[in-house]
C-alpha cells in the first residue's frame, strides 16, 4: 500500500481517488484534506479524465475526523482556517462528475464529504452516520442544505439531530445514496456508472453539473433565465454541431471542448 494520503489512479477515462489511511480507518486529517484537494485538481485539469470516483482503502470509507487531538480535536478551528495556505477544492467545484463509492463505515466528515459529490453509492452493509451531535458538535459542509434536499426535511432532521447510524441499504431507501450494492461489486458498479460519461460532451456535463448545484439555492424563474443564457452560448459551440452530426452519421462523437479550459464566462 502506498504511503500517500490519497492514491490517485487513472484508467479508461476514470480517475479513482482512494483515501489511504487504512490503519486509522481513513480518519480525516490535514494531510488527507490537502491530498484530496490536490487530487481533485489533478483530475479537473486532465482532459483524459471524464469522471472521478472517491473511495476508501481497507475496510472503511472514512471514520470521520481523526480524534488524535483528544478533547481538543475540534478546538481552534478559526485559527487553523486563518492559517491555511493551500487551495481547498471540493467535489462540487470540479467540472466533472464525482461519484462517492462508500465501501465501509462512513461517519462525520466521512458522510458530509460524499454529500458534496454528485452521486453516491454504498455497500449494503456499510454503516453510515452524521454523528456530529453525538460528539458534542454539529454537521458541517452544507449538510443542513444538501441532506434535506436529497432525503426530505423530516428524514434529514432525524438523521442530523440524532446522529443515528444507518446501513447502506437504509441510506438508499432514504435517498442519502442513490444505490446500495454488495460490497464486492461496489467498485465495479461505480466504474460502470463513471464509464457512461464518455458518451457525453465534457463541457455539456460541466455546465449541467454547475447548474444543478446552483439549483440548490435558485428559484425556478431565475434558473430558467440562467439556462437560457447558457443554452444560447453552448448551442454555438463546436460540440453542439459535433453532437448532431455524429448522431446523424451514426458514429461516436469527437468532442473538441475542454471542461478545464473552455467553459463559458463566469463558470471557470
Amino acid at each position: 500500500m502506498s504511503d500517500e494520503a490519497v492514491i490517485y489512479e487513472v484508467s479508461e477515462g476514470v480517475a479513482t481517488l482512494t483515501l489511504n489511511r487504512p490503519e486509522r480507518m481513513n480518519a480525516w486529517n490535514a494531510s488527507l484534506d490537502q491530498a484530496m484537494s490536490a487530487s481533485l485538481a489533478a483530475a479537473r485539469d486532465d482532459d483524459a479524465v471524464r469522471a472521478i470516483i472517491v473511495t476508501g482503502a481497507g475496510r472503511a470509507f472514512c471514520a470521520g475526523a481523526d480524534l488524535g487531538g483528544g478533547a481538543d480535536t475540534f478546538a481552534g478551528r478559526e485559527d487553523s482556517d486563518a492559517g491555511s495556505n493551500f487551495a481547498q477544492l471540493w467535489p462540487y467545484e470540479v467540472p466533472k462528475p464525482v461519484i462517492a463509492a462508500i465501501n465501509g463505515p462512513a461517519v462525520g466528515i466521512g458522510m458530509t464529504y460524499p454529500m458534496l459529490c454528485d452521486v453516491r453509492i454504498a455497500a449494503e452493509t456499510a454503516k453510515l452516520g452524521f454523528v456530529f451531535t453525538r460528539r458534542g458538535m454539529m454537521p458541517e459542509l452544507a449538510a443542513h442544505t444538501i441532506v434535506q434536499r436529497v432525503a426530505g426535511f423530516s428524514n434529514a432532521a432525524h438523521l442530523l439531530m440524532s446522529g443515528r447510524i444507518v446501513t447502506g441499504a437504509e441510506a438508499a431507501e432514504l435517498g442519502i445514496v442513490s444505490k446500495a450494492v454488495p460490497k464486492e461489486t461496489l467498485l465495479d458498479t461505480a466504474r460502470a456508472m463513471a464509464s457512461e460519461y464518455r458518451y457525453a460532451a465534457p463541457v455539456s456535463v460541466a455546465v449541467t453539473k454547475r447548474l444543478l448545484w446552483e439549483g440548490m439555492h435558485t428559484g425556478v424563474s431565475a434558473m430558467r433565465d440562467r439556462e437560457d443564457e447558457v443554452f444560447s452560448w453552448i448551442g454555438n459551440q463546436a460540440d453542439a454541431r459535433e453532437g448532431v452530426l455524429s448522431f446523424l452519421e451514426k458514429r461516436d462523437p469527437d468532442w473538441k471542448l475542454s471542461a478545464a479550459r473552455d467553459l463559458p464566462e463566469g463558470f471557470a
